[in-house]
């Protein structure tokens, strides 16, 4: 049977000291339901992993492993898992100049559970000078400055109800993410 390569992006787990999950113990689960190729980069929940099942299966199973396996508030807790061509259409969709000004700006991808980038914008008030964000496929790439972070609106999102449909990793990762990916 033929295997898909997926990224899974894991919401709620290891942040602030809550949901904690050793990233070690969750591979061992992973590999034992099955998933092959399984390695983890950095605590924040990103997999990279092998599986003849849908996407749709794998974050299922990787969400109950989850709940049943770690001793986790279960509201927190979801799962989103990407194809390879998923991951890089956000990598290569960016807005021209995105994350190209590290010491300048702090960028994100705001990476959609169930929402489109539509329904999303809404939970986005950016300061004008400071933030700036844009819809993508799947995705809204957000970016402050660096030096007047601290005026930033972007931290306003997680009062939003549609938070709890998004997960944020840094420009960064997302491209360590998608490095790893080709490997």
């Amino acid at each position: 049977m033929e295997t898909s390569h997926y990224l899974a992006l894991l919401r709620g787990i290891n942040v602030g000291g809550r949901n904690k999950v050793p990233m070690k113990t969750l591979k061992g689960h992973l590999e034992d339901l099955g998933y092959e190729q399984v390695v983890t980069y950095i605590a924040s929940g990103n997999v990279l992993l092998e599986s003849a099942d849908s996407a749709e299966q794998v974050g299922r199973d990787i969400e109950a492993a989850l709940t049943g396996r770690f001793d986790l508030d279960d509201e927190l807790i979801r799962v989103l898992v990407l194809s390879r061509g998923q991951l890089q259409d956000v990598v290569d969709k960016k807005p021209e100049n995105f994350g190209e000004q590290p010491g300048k700006y702090h960028s994100d991808a705001i990476f959609l559970m169930g929402i489109d980038a539509e329904e999303a914008m809404s939970a986005f008030n950016p300061r004008e000078g400071v933030d700036r964000v844009w819809p993508g496929d799947g995705v809204v790439y957000s970016q402050r400055l660096s030096a007047e972070r601290t005026k930033s609106r972007l931290s306003a999102i997680a009062a939003s109800p549609l938070y709890k449909s998004m997960t944020i990793r840094s420009w960064n990762t997302t491209q360590k993410l998608w490095t790893l990916f080709q490997d």
